[in-house]
């Protein structure tokens, strides 16, 4: 670090995203970095492609102080690998599945080598010929997308991405495939596909015929011929229903995205990346960034001119990610270099709104957002311009179908989800409005730790409204809106995304996305709880008319459990208390204990029955394995090994050893997602979050509670992201 540097102070939170997700380790899990000797790797390792050049020592030094400094933040695997031996900096990627089983199992082949070094993986599924079509070369018939998709499914489960991430796909079926109605009741059963997002393709023709009450045609993909028509209004009906009740599947405007193909010569587009942001043709990958709009206010206007000098030394940094990437298999090397596409995106939008004193659920709020992506893209092209002048257009650049000029990049910006990095950086995720102003976390022992927005916090002391008694009822309330307290002014600039209406969030979306964004954007339409089905169906209708490319909806508290709840817990969610004492007397059961029961999967698609009794304290006091077995020797042994496991765990729970040291020995033993060891460990995780639901609030690391936000479930206390 040069002495004219000034120091970067780092949020506790983001310390702890960095410790336990970031920084390269010793054997024994000590950590070898701190921030500035990470970005130090990061920047040396994406700057040494322009090695040769003579801006070498200045690029390198720019490079490091753009991201020591926050102001721009490239996506997790260019942090965690860059200037490693694995040197997979990729987010996402496409990969095609051709209607064969070389074709399909070739795919899962692929997905597992891309899982294995940390990127996520999207599917269509829509080349599959349907269920129960005939096989010409079996004789038999096709079992159809969805049997395959489960297969893909499970494959993920086997995988830890790169020792730090878990595997996530996107799986898309275009709306006129045969098997529609299926796929989009696909995850109704939550318990199912648990490492997909789901996502309907629907077409211009569709959404017309949904609007004059028309019929439309399902095809056969391996025939090419119409095989049934379907009232589109009833299908579009049953897409509404079930993104209502659990947020899935979301819809992607397939047609809308192939207008703006930058490269139609290549073929079209028929699945995004894993949150939806990034259309992407077969072999394809993303390599994205953030700008921090949070830092690029001065005066009480926005800093263009800084912001100029960021956007242009940002895309050589993603330019140059492709060059120095190590990708997973040949193909997605060979396709990202002939179109170089990248994704420079934002963050902190909400952030830049506030210390504009813009309400960002406004026209005026929308418009500044507008002005600002439209700027970046601008800017962006300009500087792959230049690139392409210094080192020549991305490959397969033909001005024949490209009718623009050669640049070196054929897409240039998306908006995508940064939960992890935006806390990292400590402002607002990706182009969402914040969705808590005021937090409690409660921590083991006890202590209520007030968690307030910096931005909130320095005006709420700076206009003297500001008491820890007015903290607690923000953090109780969930939301800025109602409290006398606070003047209208401000309640109105920290509305949160809960309090932000689904039609600004709408608008806000599409003014971003005709604005300046090649790709698309990943976004959660919040909606309340009370939110009808009639508000899904406007929602959609308005996103695909304001041009939006994809649309996720998440109405509250919609799932089997509550993703998060920004107010305290009720009074039957209190937090488990576990002793940290060690070994104790052990605790006499009672003659009637409270019980919860949990239906699951094994490895083999068998069924199982978890149960949990816990105390009048919420504290899990023994637990069973119930394994429907017939009189198989396999079953009846895994049935035993499972009996013999719960006891200890219950001898061990009734002796009030740690729960966390429970939890680790079962995450050591653990050799598969959906072995015993692992779905005891998810449930104790659990109980510690004091949630009792067992799997979807609850983080997979820490046990903190998930926020579901840009599509994805995201952990504020240690980073963990589903997706991302």
């Amino acid at each position: 670090m040069t002495k004219e540097m000034i120091r970067q102070e780092l949020t506790r939170a983001a310390e702890t995203v960095l410790e336990r997700r970031y920084y390269l380790k010793d054997a024994e899990g000590r950590p070898l970095e701190n921030w500035e000797s990470l970005c130090r790797r990061v920047a040396d390792a994406v700057a040494d492609v322009d090695r040769e050049q003579p801006d070498f020592d200045v690029l390198r030094d720019n490079f490091f102080n753009m991201i020591y400094h926050l102001d721009f933040l490239p996506n997790s695997p260019c942090l965690m690998n860059a200037g490693t031996d694995l040197g997979q900096l990729s987010a996402c990627f496409v990969l095609p599945i051709e209607d064969s089983m070389n074709g399909i199992f070739g795919s899962i082949r692929n997905g597992a080598l891309v899982h294995k070094t940390g990127g996520g993986t999207g599917y269509s599924f829509s080349r599959l010929r349907p269920k129960n079509s005939a096989v010409q070369s079996t004789q038999g018939v096709a079992s159809g997308p969805l049997s395959f998709a489960a297969v893909f499914d499970a494959a993920t489960e086997t995988i830890k991405q790169g020792g730090k991430r878990r595997g996530a796909n996107m799986g898309v079926l275009r709306v006129d495939h045969p098997d529609i109605l299926e796929f989009i009741s696909a995850k109704q059963d939550q318990t199912r596909f648990t490492n997909f997002n789901f996502s309907v393709a629907i077409t211009d023709r569709f959404m017309e015929a949904v609007r004059n009450g028309e019929s439309y045609e399902l095809v056969d993909p391996s025939t090419r011929k119409v095989v049934q028509t379907l009232d589109a209004g009833e299908v579009f009906d049953r897409i509404v229903d079930l993104a209502w009740h659990n947020g899935e599947p979301g819809v992607l405007f397939i047609d809308a995205a192939n207008r703006d193909n930058a490269t139609p010569q290549l073929g079209e587009f028929e699945a995004t990346n894993p949150c939806g942001e990034q259309w992407l043709l077969p072999y394809e990958s993303c390599n994205l960034g953030s700008i921090n709009l949070d830092h690029y206010v001065l005066d009480g206007g926005v800093d263009w001119e800084r912001l100029a000098r960021t956007t242009h030394l940002a895309v050589r940094f993603l330019d140059n990610v492709i060059d120095c990437n190590r990708f997973p298999i040949p193909e997605i090397a060979e396709m990202t270099q002939k179109t170089r596409k990248v994704g420079l995106g934002i963050m902190g939008l909400h952030d830049l709104l506030i210390q504009l004193e813009i309400p960002y659920g406004t026209e005026d709020g929308r418009d500044c957002g507008a002005r600002i992506m439209r700027f970046i893209r601008d800017e962006a092209e300009k500087s792959s311009i230049n690139l392409a002048r210094l080192k020549g257009p991305f490959p397969a650049y033909d001005p024949e179908f490209n009718h623009y000029p050669a640049r070196r990049n054929a897409a240039l910006t998306s908006i995508q989800p940064t939960g992890t990095v935006s806390m990292i950086a400590d402002c607002a995720s990706g182009c969402e409005p914040y969705y808590s102003i005021v937090m409690v976390k409660n921590v083991m022992d006890g202590d209520r730790l007030l968690m307030v927005n910096k931005h909130f916090e320095r005006i709420a002391r700076r206009e003297r409204f500001y008491s820890e008694a007015l903290m607690d009822k923000v953090a109780a309330s969930g939301s800025v809106i109602g409290h006398r307290e606070i003047p209208e002014q401000w309640q109105e600039i920290f509305r949160t995304a809960q309090d932000i209406s689904p039609e600004n969030h709408i608008k806000m979306q599409g003014s971003l996305q005709t604005s300046g964004v090649d790709s698309s954007i990943s976004k959660t339409i919040n909606l309340p709880a009370e939110a009808t089905r009639d508000d899904v169906r406007l929602s959609y209708e308005l996103g695909f008319a304001l041009g939006c490319k994809g649309l996720t909806v998440y109405r509250d508290g919609s799932r089997d459990s509550q993703v998060l709840n920004a107010g305290n817990a009720a009074e039957g969610e209190r937090t488990a208390v576990v002793s940290s004492q060690g070994l104790i007397q052990k605790k006499k059961l009672p003659d009637v204990l409270s019980a919860k029961r949990y239906r699951l999967k094994d490895a083999n698609q068998n069924t199982i029955y978890l149960i949990v009794c816990f105390d009048d304290d919420e504290s899990p006091m023994e637990v069973f394995a119930k394994f429907p077995f017939d009189n198989r020797v396999d079953l009846k042994d895994k049935s035993t090994m499972w009996t013999t496991t719960c006891r200890l765990v219950s001898l061990a729970l009734r002796y009030q050893i740690p729960m966390d040291e429970i939890i680790k020995q079962l995450d050591r033993s653990s050799g598969h997602m959906l072995d015993l060891p692992a779905q005891l460990g998810k449930l104790l995780k659990s109980f510690m979050a004091g949630t009792q639901h067992g799997f979807a609030s609850t983080c997979p690391e820490c046990a903190g509670k998930l926020v579901f936000e840009e599509g994805c479930e995201i952990c504020h206390e240690c980073g963990y992201s589903k997706c991302s």
